[in-house]
């Protein structure tokens, strides 16, 4: 392709750009009026930390010349969300309803929990046990607030893979003292989640899995390891929904769990918004982000390792499927300047197409936050300032 070429390409994508970020200033009277009154966050580029940054944290990368996001995504309507939220759930548990399990976990009410950061505000800790295959145990955390606000929601945070728990507490002590009941979730085998579980050739042979790249020998066509990592989240799910009766439920997650905060409010509607932060990009950028380069992802995130599953939907479409329905909506949070993974700009290359998208089956919304603020591999004060804004005010008027 000619310079010229190029340069004519990555405009267009950069006007694409501008019109999707003209077209979320619509909306409702009772919304222009609450945004006025507080009007959304803004953070400015930080220029140290981008001065500190190559030239390919700030420009459209090679990997997007060419490609046709449209033409990636399959969902163009309703109909098109159900069947691939359908297929997607029976790949995961090897199903023919296409249906999330409905189990329950087990429960014990009061718990101290030493590991947890020190939160303020909480009424009470109770553990969530959840039974997977091969004798693996997830373990859930439900903090109470002390003060429930009057909008009764609950919220899901979950942590990635190389965080600390003290990771959790800036964005869930932000939703206790806002009200809500936070579930606390951890990737199978990390924090205060066991390690072992029964070896798939002998269920006498326990094993201890230090990383997700081990799960290998567990994968069969009768048996998918994305169920360790989804299970837990639909059975806690289904206790505070049958216990709680929240009028909608959040999810937000940083990395793995940025990853978990995209993939399980695509499969469950009644996720009703997700912030995923630093989690994804499409298959197709994969190699686009300046660090590491490529941007693999652990197990659960390679098309290598679940092809069946990422065959029915790439990222692109799932961002959709989390988006779309009654009072849904994602915001995609991406740190241009992360110092993990996921970086750069190469986003722009998708975010108005996605968006468009959403708009056009013309029941949910999806947008993406670049957040430039800070150089680090976390949940900004801007971003959480965003998800904060975006519940309080932009989601007012919803349950």
């Amino acid at each position: 392709m000619s310079g010229l070429g190029r340069r004519t390409l990555l405009g267009s994508i950069g006007s694409l750009a501008a019109l999707g970020a003209v077209g979320t200033a619509g909306g409702s009277p009772a919304h222009a009026a609450a945004t006025a009154a507080r009007p959304r966050p803004v953070g400015p580029v930080n220029q140290a930390v981008a001065d500190a940054h190559a030239i390919t944290y700030k420009t459209l990368p090679q990997q997007v010349v060419g490609v046709d996001a449209e033409a990636l995504m399959t969902v163009r309507s309703a109909a098109d969300i159900e069947r691939l939220r359908a297929a997607l759930v029976a790949e995961v548990w090897k199903s023919a309803d296409g249906r999330l399990p409905d189990t329950l976990p087990e429960v014990e009410r009061g718990v101290t929990v030493p590991e947890l950061p020190a939160f303020t505000g909480v009424r009470r800790i109770d553990r969530l046990t959840v039974r997977l295959p091969y004798g693996l145990s997830s373990i859930v955390y439900l903090l109470l607030p002390r003060r429930g606000a009057q909008h009764g929601r609950f919220a899901l945070y979950h942590n990635g893979h190389g965080e600390t728990p003290e990771t959790m507490q800036p964005t869930a002590q932000a939703l206790l003292d806002a009200g809500y009941g936070v579930l606390l979730f951890a990737m199978p085998f990390y924090h205060w989640n066991p390690k072992q579980l029964q070896s798939p050739a002998d269920p006498e042979v326990i094993v201890t899995v230090e990383s997700h790249n081990d799960l290998g020998p567990w994968e069969s066509s009768g048996f998918s390891t994305l169920r360790f990592f989804l299970e837990p989240l639909a059975v806690a799910v289904n206790h505070v929904r049958r216990e709680y009766r929240p009028p909608s439920l959040q999810m937000i997650g940083l990395s793995g769990g940025g990853w978990a905060a995209t993939v399980y409010p695509a499969l469950d509607p009644r996720i009703t918004r997700s912030y995923p932060a630093a989690g994804s990009l499409p298959f197709y950028l994969r190699s686009a982000p300046p660090k590491p380069s490529p941007t693999t992802g652990d197990w659960e995130q390679r098309l290598d390792r679940h092809p069946v599953f990422y065959g029915i939907s790439d990222f692109l479409d799932l961002y959709a499927l989390a988006a779309v329905g009654d009072d849904r909506r994602q915001i995609q949070i991406l740190n241009r300047f992360d110092g993990c993974c996921f970086n750069g700009v190469s986003h722009r290359s998708y975010e108005p197409v996605v968006r468009h998208r959403v708009q056009v089956i013309g029941n949910g919304h999806w947008e993406l936050l670049e957040d430039a603020t800070h150089g680090g591999h976390a949940i900004s004060p801007h971003a959480l300032d965003v998800i904060l804004w975006d519940l309080d005010v932009a989601c007012s008027k919803e349950p």
